[in-house]
């Protein structure tokens, strides 16, 4: 950013150079055509000393840059004081000398409606003039320079091909880069296609400049990509490097996690970010503070619109979030948390007590939860189905910010049953009067120990027949209590 600024303080001094009583011919040297070449120079260094600088930092990955350009008779119409034609092409021809020499990149040129002239109205009159190659930029340079505008705009045709210039690479960054002076004139649906081509995973979302356009020609094109206007030369080179610069470096970005009071404390939670057009995932990230106690900083493509996922409990998710590229984003997720901690004593060796977790008034099971540990939650009401003998139901438990909920429940008893016969049968407890189903007995188990929970004042039933008994009346019923921590036996 400092480079940038230091750039345009020339070009303001030698603006007020040209201002000043000099002689004429000093005059001349100075004029609107020199200082724009001069900006366009200054602008290309600038960036070529950013791309170094970034490209020996980050981890390398290979970078795909395909030229989508128009060759329609409409690049004819002036743009300043040259016609549009002739300014894509000298920028055009700038920019493939700045890569030249630059690791991991590739570039390729296709040109549309420049091979027949637009009475014959051919909507199929696009080609790659030059594939993707090492040191082709030259030859790229050359296909710029015999470019001679004739026929139509076939945007979605051009698109749709443009796939398949692309090599096979699933590690690669594919960018494309249309510009453009005319709407589609062969029936196509530009969107479309380009809504395709994302979804597919062969390009990411295009860059598309438009020249001289209005406010109907920019709405048309925001479907397509991301849309930049050029009005003029200078308009046109600013926005053709700062394209690049997205097209070749990743964006930092931080995900503030916010607790009730909208302090960004929250920490040491996964993150999953989706892209919102192909729905593949792209990052996975454990968020962290850094050294500074802050939001960790993370490197992101800067082209895609992500839908972010926190992988708090339950899950937290923050969709359409765009970076802005070349600067710092902040990401802000509401995630206020509260502790959940299930307590029981006396469990013996290999024991263990379940807990189903659901949000309050919920059907659905978020998540189960052992006992004897604790579990951060996003703040709110909670349903409990513990899984006890019998179980044990809790509603509306309510999760607080930063505090610890603590649910403990009594040490369970032993009920021990021998049996001298094969038997059917199953054991209830007292409720208000009426017995509730507990559990089943194994009939082909003779010796059987449970754990239940005490019972001291609803005594428990067991009601069960014989195998060999045929008769119903045969039933036997025996009530019994249990006891923390306390072995009951019963004999059938």
């Amino acid at each position: 950013m400092q480079m940038q600024a230091n750039i345009f303080k020339k070009l303001f001094r030698l603006n007020a150079l040209r201002k000043c009583q000099l002689p004429t011919s000093f005059k001349r040297c100075l004029s609107k055509h020199y200082l724009l070449r001069i900006a366009h120079c200054l602008l290309l260094t600038s960036f070529c000393l950013l791309l170094s600088a970034t490209w020996s930092t980050a981890q390398q990955r290979t970078t795909r840059i395909l030229f989508l350009l128009d060759g329609s008779g409409s690049m004819y119409a002036k743009l300043d004081k040259d016609i549009r034609i002739n300014v894509a092409k000298r920028l055009l021809t700038h920019i493939v000398d700045s890569l030249k020499g630059v690791q991991n990149v590739e570039l390729a040129l296709r040109c549309y409606g420049h091979t027949n002239p637009p009475a014959m109205r051919d909507c199929n009159d696009t080609r790659l003039e030059v594939a993707f190659a090492e040191d082709n930029h030259d030859l790229i340079k050359e296909k710029l320079k015999n470019l001679s505008p004739k026929g139509t705009t076939l945007i979605a045709h051009s698109l749709t091909m443009a796939a398949g210039d692309f090599p096979k690479d699933p590690g690669a960054r594919n960018v494309i880069i249309l510009i453009t002076d005319g709407i589609e004139e062969c029936k196509g649906d530009p969107c479309a296609v380009s809504e395709a081509l994302q979804k597919s995973g062969v390009v990411l979302k295009p860059f598309v400049i438009g020249m001289g356009g209005d406010e109907r020609f920019m709405e048309t094109f925001r479907c397509v990509g991301k849309y930049y206007e050029a009005n003029t030369e200078i308009g046109f080179s600013n926005v053709l490097n700062v394209i690049i610069s997205q097209a070749m470096n990743n964006t930092t970005a931080q995900v503030n996690l916010l607790d009730a009071y909208g302090r960004a404390v929250e920490s040491n939670v996964g993150m999953s970010f989706y892209n919102m057009t192909t729905g593949a995932l792209e990052y996975n990230f454990v968020h962290t503070m850094n050294d500074r106690g802050r939001p960790d900083t993370l490197t992101l493509e800067p082209t895609i619109k992500y839908r972010v996922m926190v992988h708090t409990m339950p899950p937290v998710e923050l969709e359409n979030v765009e970076l802005i590229p070349g600067k710092h984003t902040i990401i802000p997720v509401d995630v206020p948390q509260g502790n959940l901690k299930l307590v029981v004593n006396g469990l013996g060796m290999g024991e263990k007590v379940e807990c189903i977790v659901r949000q309050a008034n919920e059907s659905w099971t978020l998540t189960e939860q052992d006992f004897n540990t604790t579990r951060r939650y996003i703040t709110g009401r909670y349903d409990l189905e513990i899984l006890t003998l019998p179980r044990i139901q809790m509603k509306e438990l309510s999760i607080q910010q930063s505090n610890t909920t603590e649910v403990q429940i009594p040490t369970p008893g032993k009920l021990s049953m021998l049996s001298s016969n094969d038997l059917y049968g199953a054991i209830y407890q007292w409720n208000r009067n009426r017995l509730e189903w507990v559990c089943d007995i194994d009939v082909n188990i003779r010796r059987k120990v449970l754990s239940l929970q005490p019972s001291l004042d609803k005594p428990y039933t067991i009601i069960y027949r014989y195998k060999h008994n045929t008769k119903a009346s045969f039933t036997i019923e025996k009530e019994f209590r249990i006891q923390s921590g306390i072995t009951t036996q019963l004999n059938l």
